[in-house]
């Protein structure tokens, strides 16, 4: 549609959803979260979406909420900003983190606030060389949100989350990677490429366990190391009941490649 915020598009088992607002650098307002939140739907309940790839249009991957659709003047009275994060970021980056699929994020250029949360809170975020985070929150007396002030201290640790986020300083690609807080940084003429075979290549995989993975890792920021285990144990009951682990077992016996179902 002409309109689209929000592009979709299925292919191999990867669901792309590109954010669609390039003159504004992609920033949210509340159309785009809505359209966000259908995508993600499909992404939730088709079993053909076997990984989620998300990256931005244009030259910017995401300047986190549009400020026009937030603007207010003195005489104006003050928005409930509260009330913005927890209508669409907080449901965004639940959805995101508990997703039982792989997601990809594929940064190609400037990822800001809440844009920079949103990378974060996916799986495996691959930035082109020319990508940076910018926690610019600060430098309007607000603060992280979209889980930035959990992701941080957690990526890059407490000295550096804090630096970041008092400072409002450009953080390069580079520099995030080796902060801990991505995991790859390509070319920028080759992320698009990068970034589909990476998504490509998991949507083969065995998902229903990469879901599992991907619980067990959350879970810890918060459990002690008996819960955890317990948890592992728990998850690993999951797998060993799943059709890919049979899958795996019997084609490992074989000597052929496995065929995965994500089941």
């Amino acid at each position: 549609m002409d309109n689209a915020l929000i592009l979709t598009h299925l292919e191999a088992g990867v669901l792309t959803l590109t954010l669609n607002r390039p003159d504004r650098l992609n920033s949210f307002n509340d159309e785009m979260h809505r359209q966000l939140s259908e995508a993600l739907t499909l992404a939730e309940r088709d079993d053909s979406v076997r990984c989620l790839l998300i990256t931005g249009a244009g030259r910017g991957f995401c300047a986190g909420q549009d400020l026009n659709d937030r603007n207010v003047s003195a005489e104006q009275q003050a928005p409930d900003l509260g009330l913005s994060v927890e209508r669409f970021y907080n449901p965004l980056i639940r959805r995101l983190t508990a997703l039982p699929k792989p997601v990809v994020c594929a940064v190609n250029g400037v990822a800001a606030g809440a844009g920079a949360a949103l990378a974060l809170a996916c799986d495996i975020v691959i930035a082109a060389d020319n990508a940076n985070f910018i926690q610019s929150f600060c430098r309007l007396g607000l603060v992280p949100d979209s889980g930035g002030s959990w992701f941080l201290p957690r990526l890059a640790g407490h000295a550096r989350a804090m630096g970041m986020a008092m400072l409002g300083d450009k953080i390069s690609a580079q520099q995030a990677l080796a902060w801990g807080m991505i995991w790859q940084v390509v070319p920028a003429d080759e992320l698009t490429a990068t970034s589909q075979t990476l998504a490509q290549h998991l949507a083969t995989q065995p998902t229903y366990g990469l879901g599992l993975i991907k619980k067990a890792l959350y879970s810890s920021a918060s459990n002690t190391l008996d819960q955890q285990l317990s948890l592992e144990r728990d998850l690993q009951r999951l797998g060993g009941r799943s059709d890919d682990y049979r899958e795996g077992v019997s084609a490992f016996f074989a000597k052929r490649p496995p065929s995965f179902s994500g089941k």
